[in-house]
């Protein structure tokens, strides 16, 4: 019991682990403006958040990103990153962040033997910056980001959700930052997670064919084989050593190549992002507390429930219920 396949043959590899649903921001594609988030009791603890990595990394994953909601609001979240970070045969440990919390504890994390690290910036317009994310301060952002690199990141990733109508203009300029401060950017079309009513989805769909189109007016993408074991389709230019990735659920269905698995905050095991097949692995871990064995047999087991694929539409209609901070970003 050393590797985890699917029933199309698909080893996973890799894990998003949800630490929390909360979030200090409240991204206009991510959740609703009035959020109701999970009693603290129904939260996955510390320990638990540790036992479920360490049965996955013993079934094969290699890659572990810590999500949320935002991860760095959990307390106690720099404790768990040393604990994961410590469990032998783990090969890529990362973490996505909005970012606003990088520079009170970048060097922890990185000491705790974080890798890499995503941060979500959608524009470098401070009053768009506010009106996307409804509560965010961008230069505590840009703080965190050059904070996180002064404590030892090499591995910076921007990762840009592109509306059109709302920031489709700042394409290259957020290419440009990127080339700047030294980081890869991710472009990634919006997924239709939960109800919104603050924008018509259909209406503001920004494909990454219509992306890579806006940066190569300004430079030539080269394709590129590199993985980080995540979605990103990755291009190079000739004169940056920044990455540019493309990340589409739409427009480049990647499901045949999947080597990912999610658990939610609550401990919900999810099998593809944009299903609604699962498997509770609170309650397994709750009903026999300390059991490895039987948590890793379910972890298996649940491999069955794993779909071939999902089925997003760009028609703005909602494929699933659960809003993104609710699933792991």
């Amino acid at each position: 019991m050393n590797k985890l396949v699917d029933d199309f043959g698909r080893r996973i590899r890799y894990l998003r682990l949800s630490v929390t649903d909360r979030c200090d921001f409240r991204c206009v594609y991510c959740m609703g403006e009035d959020m109701t988030f999970l009693p603290r009791a129904r939260v996955l603890t510390l320990e638990e958040l540790t036992a479920l990595s360490r049965a996955f990394v013993e079934l094969g994953v290699e890659k572990i990103r810590l999500t949320g909601g935002e991860p760095l609001v959990r307390h106690g979240v720099t404790d768990l990153v040393e604990s994961i970070g410590a469990l032998p045969g783990l090969r890529d440990f990362a973490m996505t962040t909005n970012g606003s919390g990088l520079v009170k504890h970048a060097e922890a994390l990185r000491r705790g033997g974080l890798a890499r690290l995503n941060v979500s910036l959608d524009t470098l317009d401070p009053e768009r910056f506010r009106d996307l994310t409804r509560t965010g301060d961008l230069s505590r952002v840009i703080a965190g980001i050059r904070a996180a690199r002064e404590a030892g990141f090499e591995h910076i990733k921007l990762n840009a959700v592109i509306l059109k109508g709302r920031n489709d203009d700042e394409v290259s300029d957020l290419v440009e930052f990127a080339r700047r401060e030294r980081l890869d950017i991710s472009f990634i079309e919006e997924m239709p997670l939960g109800q919104v009513t603050e924008h018509d989805r259909a209406a503001t769909f920004c494909s990454s064919d219509d992306v890579r189109a806006l940066i190569e007016r300004h430079h030539a993408l080269l394709p590129s084989t590199e993985s980080t074991l995540g979605p990103s389709r990755y291009y190079r230019m000739t004169d940056s050593d920044t990455r540019i990735g493309f990340i589409s659920p739409h427009s480049h269905n990647f499901c045949s190549a999947c080597n990912r698995v999610r658990v939610t905050a609550e401990g919900r095991l999810l099998l593809c992002l944009g299903n609604e097949h699962s498997l509770d692995l609170r309650g397994v871990m709750r009903r026999y507390p300390g059991d490895g064995d039987r948590l890793k047999a379910a972890i298996v087991d649940a491999m069955r429930l794993k779909p071939e694929r999902h089925h997003f539409t760009t028609d703005g209609d909602v494929q699933v219920v659960r809003f993104m901070n609710m699933t792991g970003g």
